[in-house]
Order: structure tokens, then C-alpha cells, then sequence
């Protein structure tokens, strides 16, 4: 076999890292609202927010004012409107739709009258436009959520007066309904869920709503969802004589319900308010873009003294940006892919996800030698999964090799060596930028035609064959393991991959459990994934004794052992006998059996998702 060479590192100047990253807040200039309440805010795609009507909780005068918020110069402004403006209204929804219009449905105006009109706001001329709406429009209402996909303006929930479109009494809407865009037709209604002051939004093919309130005016943490596909009348187009139809049609056949932690849904955000909800502040309002990866939160600051004048604290002039990404949150496009994928990622998925399209191609060839007619013209060798202990040790130093360095380091042919994996070089040239630059620039590995990277086998052929498919979803052959997400972390890390680091934390945030916490912790640590880090040694503490027994945990260095174990609170202590029963069940032994027993048992990140939620509140610490 022919002499290899080792991979150099790649520059790291410009290189992202969530452990220094931490949401800014910045003041608003300009036109500052007042708090007002029960307006719309909206994201729009060129880079502003819209604020439209609500009301003002001091005077209790109802708007239909147009405010806008550059995202650049942070400045607000009043935005001059014309054609057919509405009449204001509070408790309205604002959806975007085409990235240019706003459509506006419902409210509740100055008189305490439910709206149920549509009325358009097209962003390029700030003209208002009345479609002609076809069928039977539906209920009026406030406080409903709202949410178009594929063409569909779906109403869920809301509040509504009694005995007409006013009345001292209202009732909480169980209906959903949807508005057909392209014939601008209402479709009749169905039965879900009371609720109002809720959140709704699509994700993959269903339709889900999360918080509010109920009929009996409690906050809920239940997520429901509607499967959208499954109800032929809902997926399919609305005739005439499907929109006349006033009667209500149970969905629960095709419906369900989760509780608030389940980790079907990403809610990794929320164990991190503390770190991003920073004391003397208020948040009136939020909305996130389009793609799902930034949030906006609009609010005051508490902080300034209370002398006349001097308080902000009815005014929306505090800007917190939240990047969502440096918290694992894929955001609607590659979730949107792992879900077509049925990448789900969840530790007791029995299958493994197909890759499709062109990656089922490219796959078909990936390290087949040339002799086999797969047109492989290029070798990589790596370290031998049994030997990855101590080689990675021996081998260490030569990470940090300047990509600037005139010859990379030679490796000699030794007994740690893996066996050669066969690659082409036109897809590493076109998926793998540092592989890039070093062959345009016609180092060693150009004229050797290999090379050799300093990282187990099975990481190594996990990363290739992730530039082949561009996924990393499990596949029985390559990226299996979490271990295997774990060390493709590290390289994108080092070669500077934002998506495929952006995948790796995701997925290793939602497969934690006993046997790979503590090596994604180490792994986190190593490449600076600050959240990441976090979440592993919380998962390392409450289940500190399972965890401790594993051979991930005895393959930490003498040095991340210690920082592992520095991790604890310095109060910290184990618990164990009867000291352990009594805190775990109380002086009484009121406390549910089973849920101490998922506390003391669970091995997976969901339980401790759940276990976080209800005795630790909102913080991984």
C-alpha cells in the first residue's frame, strides 16, 4: 500500500461556537409603540416586523395603526396605508402568506363585536384589499390562532360573544375551519379543541396547537395534533357544496394529544429561559421567521428608575434576537426533510431511515473499489475502531497543523491503520470545502491520490458517506451509533460544516441516554457546543450511578473525568438507602411511585426532558 497523508486542519478563524454565543438585547429608536395588547406581530420576509392593531391598556382605545420595525436599524416606524383599511380591532390574527401579504381574519372591535372578515395587506404598496369570500363564513371570533399551509388559512379555536356577535357572556371554540386561498372559499367546520390565547403551526403533515386556555379557564400544557393527510376533506380542495355545510364533523379518529414534554416535539428551548431570559425585563410579544431558525421577543425594560418619564415599561422598545440553531433547533427546512426522510432520530426506532433521491445514487457507489466499476478514484484511511483509544492520544497533536503548512504529515503504514475506504474526489471537491482548497492548491494528497484523517473508522466513513447523501439519519452501516454523531461533531468542528454540525447537535440532544452521555459530553466540550455540554451533564447527574458503570465513561481521559465530576454542584452530594426513599417519596410518601421510579430508572432523554420539566423547572444547570 502507498504512502498516506495526514489531513491538515482547517482554518478556524471564522468558525461559529455556541459556547460564547448568548442572546443580545438591544433598544428600539424611532416610533416606539406603547404595550399594546391583543395586536398582531408579525416576521416578514424582508426583514421587518408588523404590528398591527390592538389596544392600549391604559385608555382601552382600539387600533388599526400599521407599525413596522426594521431588524437592521432597529427603528420604529408608522407605515402610511391605503385601499380599503379595516376598522380596528383587537385579538386578531396577522398571517404572512406568499412573503409579501398579510392576511388579517377576526378580532374584536371598539363595540366588544367578533369579526370574522378577511382583509389583505399587500407589504409592496401598503394597499388593503377585501377578497370576495365564497361559502359559509365561519363563527366570528378573538384570540383564535391561526396558520396557512398549502394554500389553507386554518382557524383554530378562539373566543366568541353569546346570542350573537356581542353578549356580556362568550363561549371557547372547539372548531377549526380553513379558507381556501386560491378560490377563496370556507370550508365547513370541525370539532377539535377548545381553546383560546393558543399557538398553532404545521410540521410535516399535521396541524398542531399548543397552550391557551380551556373552557374552565386553566393554562394547559397538552399538544394536540390533527393529521392532516388522514382527513380526506381537509387534505383535498373544498367544492361549494363542502363550504355551504354548516354542521360539525368530529376529527378524533385522526387526532391526538401529548403531553407538553414529550420529545415528539422539539422543546429544547424551554430549559434554557434563564440563560436567555435575563432578570428586569418583560416580554409582551414574540414571533420566529419563516425558516424557524430566529426568534424575536418585544418588551420593555423594568430597570429604569421610576421617576415620571423615566420608565419604559408600556412600551415595546427592548429587542431580544434569539438564534435557534445554537440551541439545536434544525428549523423548518431540514426538519422538514427529516421528516420526509422518516429520520425521527428516537433511541427506540427499530428500522433505519432510507436516503432518497440523488443520495440513493451516490450511496450506491460509496467505498466500492474502482475494480468493481464504481469509479472511486481517491483512498482515506483512518484509525481502527480497536485501536482508536490510544492511537487518538499518540496521534493528537497533529490536529493543529496550520492549513498554511507546504507538506502535510507523513504516517507511516503502522498496525492502527484502517483499511482503506474507496471515494470520489469530484464529491469531496463539491461537498467538503477544506478538501477544496487543499487539492486546488495540489498538496501531497494530489498527487498521492489518499489521505489520512486522525479519527476512528466507523467516524470517518459516517462523515463520507455523509458527503455523499447529506444525511446522517441511522443506517445500519454507517452512522449507527450516537458515538459515530458524536465524533462527525468533532469534524465538523474542525473543517468548518455549519449544517452538519447543526445536525449532529440536534440529533445527539434527542438521543442522549446511559451508554453515550458521558462521550457526548466530551465530544461537546471538545468542539465548544456549549448547550450540548449542558444537557449531557445533566443527563450525566441524574444518572450518575448507571452512567458511571459504562465503558463511555471509563474511556474518558484522567482530565474529563475530573471536569465531569466538577460538573456537580458544589453543595452536591449522593444519595442512597433510606436517605434516598425519603427524598424521592417524601416525609409522607405522598409523591407518585412510578414517576420516582422514572426519575431513579429512565435512561432515555425524553424522561429526562420530563423529569426536568416537573421538579427542576426550566434550567439545565
Amino acid at each position: 500500500m502507498q504512502d498516506a497523508f495526514l489531513m491538515p486542519a482547517s482554518q478556524t478563524g471564522d468558525r461559529r461556537s455556541s459556547t460564547d454565543y448568548r442572546p443580545s438585547i438591544k433598544k428600539a429608536q424611532g416610533h416606539v409603540p406603547a404595550c399594546l395588547v391583543n395586536a398582531s406581530v408579525t416576521y416578514c420576509s424582508n426583514d421587518c416586523i408588523y404590528a398591527f392593531g390592538g389596544f392600549d391598556q391604559f385608555t382601552d382605545e382600539v387600533y388599526n395603526h400599521v407599525l413596522r420595525l426594521d431588524l437592521e436599524t432597529l427603528r420604529w416606524e408608522l407605515v402610511d396605508n391605503y385601499g380599503d383599511i379595516p376598522g380596528v380591532r383587537m385579538g386578531h390574527t396577522a398571517t404572512l402568506y406568499q412573503g409579501d401579504k398579510l392576511i388579517v381574519f377576526g378580532g374584536e372591535n371598539e363595540h366588544r363585536e367578533y369579526l370574522s372578515d378577511v382583509v389583505i395587506l399587500d407589504l409592496n404598496t401598503f394597499t388593503w384589499a377585501l377578497p370576495e369570500i365564497r361559502g359559509s363564513t365561519p363563527r366570528g371570533r378573538a384570540r383564535h390562532a391561526a396558520v396557512i399551509h398549502e394554500d389553507k388559512l386554518f382557524i383554530v379555536g378562539g373566543v366568541a360573544g353569546v346570542g350573537g356577535v356581542t353578549g356580556e357572556k362568550n363561549v371557547i371554540l372547539d372548531d377549526l375551519t380553513y379558507l381556501d386561498l386560491q378560490t377563496w372559499t370556507w370550508s365547513r367546520t370541525w370539532s377539535f379543541t377548545a381553546r383560546f390565547d393558543h399557538t398553532a403551526w404545521v410540521w410535516g403533515t399535521r396541524l398542531w396547537i399548543f397552550g391557551g386556555l380551556g373552557p374552565n379557564m386553566e393554562r394547559t400544557t397538552d399538544i394536540w395534533w390533527l393529521d392532516l393527510k388522514g382527513s380526506p376533506s381537509l387534505a383535498g380542495n373544498t367544492t361549494p357544496k363542502d363550504s355551504i355545510s354548516s354542521s360539525t364533523h368530529q376529527i378524533s379518529p385522526r387526532s391526538g394529544i401529548y403531553a407538553a414534554n414529550s420529545g415528539s416535539v422539539q422543546v429544547l428551548i424551554f430549559t434554557h429561559f434563564p440563560l436567555i431570559f435575563r432578570p428586569g425585563y418583560r416580554w409582551h410579544y414574540c414571533t420566529v421567521n419563516d425558516a424557524g431558525t430566529k426568534a424575536w421577543l418585544l418588551g420593555c425594560s423594568l430597570d429604569i428608575a421610576n421617576a415620571p418619564g423615566g420608565s419604559d415599561e408600556n412600551h415595546m422598545s427592548e429587542v431580544l434576537t434569539i438564534d435557534l440553531e445554537n440551541y439545536g433547533l434544525l428549523g423548518n427546512g431540514l426538519s422538514a426533510e427529516s421528516h420526509e426522510r422518516g429520520a425521527h432520530w428516537s433511541s427506540d426506532q427499530i428500522g433505519f431511515s432510507q436516503v432518497s433521491g440523488l443520495g440513493t445514487d451516490l450511496a450506491a457507489v460509496f467505498d466500492n473499489p474502482a475494480e468493481s466499476g464504481s469509479g472511486t478514484d481517491f483512498v482515506i484511511t483512518a484509525i481502527r475502531d480497536e485501536y482508536d483509544g490510544y492511537a487518538s492520544e499518540d496521534m493528537g497533536d497533529t490536529l493543529s497543523v496550520s492549513p498554511t503548512q507546504a507538506q502535510p504529515t507523513f504516517v507511516e503504514q503502522n498496525p492502527w491503520t484502517s483499511k482503506p475506504i474507496h471515494v470520489h474526489r469530484i464529491i469531496l471537491q463539491l461537498r467538503w470545502p477544506h478538501f477544496k482548497r487543499l487539492y486546488s492548491a495540489h498538496m501531497a494528497e494530489y498527487h498521492t491520490k489518499r489521505m489520512h484523517i486522525p479519527e476512528s473508522y466507523s467516524v470517518v466513513r459516517a462523515f463520507l458517506y455523509y458527503l455523499y447523501t447529506d444525511s446522517i439519519a441511522g443506517h445500519p452501516d454507517y452512522c449507527s451509533t450516537v458515538i459515530d454523531v458524536a465524533g462527525m461533531l468533532v469534524m465538523a468542528n474542525l473543517y468548518d460544516m455549519p449544517k452538519l454540525r447543526l445536525l449532529c447537535v440536534n440529533r445527539l440532544g434527542q438521543e442522549l441516554d446511559v451508554d453515550n452521555a458521558a462521550i457526548v459530553w466530551e465530544r461537546a466540550g471538545r468542539t465548544n457546543e456549549h448547550w450540548l455540554m449542558r444537557r449531557a451533564a445533566q443527563f450525566c447527574m441524574t444518572y450518575w450511578g448507571r452512567v458511571v458503570r459504562t465503558d463511555g465513561f471509563k474511556s474518558l481521559s484522567h482530565k474529563s473525568l475530573i471536569q465531569l465530576c466538577e460538573m456537580v454542584d458544589t453543595e452536591g452530594r449522593i444519595l442512597a438507602g433510606p436517605e434516598l426513599e425519603m427524598v424521592t417519596f417524601g416525609a409522607d410518601g405522598l409523591v407518585d411511585r412510578d414517576k420516582s421510579s422514572r426519575m431513579r430508572l429512565g435512561s432515555t432523554a425524553d424522561e429526562m426532558s420530563e423529569v426536568d420539566a416537573d421538579d427542576e423547572g426550566m434550567e439545565i444547570s
